[in-house]
């Protein structure tokens, strides 16, 4: 009998093998359109596996000419053509075919992705009201699933610094202050023209033309606030994030996500794009086109500025405006604020 195991088990596939051939078969089907960029995170998650795996298999897909490597993280999908864009797409959102060997526990995934944007927008929308409770027990009354699905959610949350547990490991989020975000903008201006310097030898020209392109297109057009916000960090995702310093690039990042908390909130309240920033950062592509690469980080410092005011500005017209009544009803608003 062991033996028979034994010899079923060394004719299952390895799991980078299933990841591969799923990669394969989705990209050669279009299922994952060519440009895609694949990380290794979000792969692994997406496969509930290591990254060990997913390293594996991107290297024999790149092999194969099925992926190819580009200036920034990751891989794209497809073979290497200038002509292709670069897209930034949530794989759980496709419509993947995904084999039984790659979606066993796949449901329990889903469940989460089911109900997280709905948590995310009902904590978003009441942070500049206070700091509120979530109550487990009763978030998971509300969407009919249980306390894993809800941990699972709320850790996610957490690693996005939206919300977090307090003393007594109760979960909660917000306040989100002036004070907070003049802090997130400080932190800012000290990371990310450090990045850019050291990945500006890493950008390719082409690179920086697509970029700048791009935002030369919503300066001329009355751009919608959807193509606008998806402009708005351009220039951090596609360049400073380019910095081979895994370190920096960590920290930036995870500042980044509560900026991006805050901008959130400005847009759910009803105020209106910064298209100012649009500009500034087609300028600063533009200096890093020209070589100027020590010009480009002092008008990145600037830009960070700038924008910190414009969003301490908008902050200050969110302060008039009346808590909401209908919150969703899992939320406790607690006595601990923040002025």
């Amino acid at each position: 009998m062991a033996q028979a195991q034994a010899t079923a088990s060394a004719t299952l596939p390895r799991r980078y093998e299933v990841v591969a051939e799923v990669l394969r078969q989705n990209i050669r089907e279009g299922r994952i359109p060519r440009g895609t960029v694949l990380l290794e995170g979000p792969l692994a998650e997406l496969f509930r596996t290591s990254r060990a795996p997913v390293q594996r298999a991107l290297a024999r897909l790149e092999e194969e000419g099925v992926v190819h490597r580009f200036a920034g993280r990751g891989y794209l999908a497809g073979a290497a053509d200038p002509k292709v864009s670069r897209r930034k797409v949530d794989l759980a959102t496709l419509d993947l075919d995904l084999p039984f060997e790659a979606d066993e526990g796949f449901g329990n995934r889903q469940a989460w992705r089911r109900i997280q944007a709905t948590v995310e927008a009902d904590v978003t929308r009441c942070l500049v009201f206070g700091q509120f409770r979530i109550v487990e027990t009763e978030l998971a009354d509300h969407f009919e699933v249980s306390r894993t699905i809800v941990r699972d959610v709320l850790g996610r949350l957490q690693e996005r610094r939206l919300v977090d547990k307090n003393a007594s490991s109760h979960w909660v989020a917000g306040p989100l202050t002036a004070r907070s975000i003049k802090d997130q903008f400080e932190l800012r201006k000290i990371l990310e023209p450090h990045g850019l310097v050291s990945a500006a030898p890493l950008l390719d020209h082409r690179q920086l033309e697509a970029a700048r392109d791009r935002l030369r297109a919503a300066e001329g057009t009355q751009a919608s606030d959807a193509e606008l916000s998806a402009l708005a960090n351009l220039f951090v995702n596609d360049l400073v994030l380019a910095t081979p310093n895994l370190s920096l690039r960590d920290l930036i990042r995870r500042n980044l996500h509560t900026v991006l908390i805050s901008q959130q909130v400005l847009r759910q309240l009803g105020l209106p794009q910064d298209r100012a920033s649009i500009v500034e950062q087609r300028m600063m592509i533009e200096l890093l086109m020209h070589g100027a690469v020590d010009a480009a980080a002092s008008m990145l410092s600037t830009h960070i500025e700038a924008a910190k005011q414009r969003t301490i500005a908008q902050m200050k017209i969110v302060a008039v405006i009346p808590q909401p009544i209908s919150l969703a009803p899992y939320l406790r608003r607690t006595d601990a604020q923040s002025e």
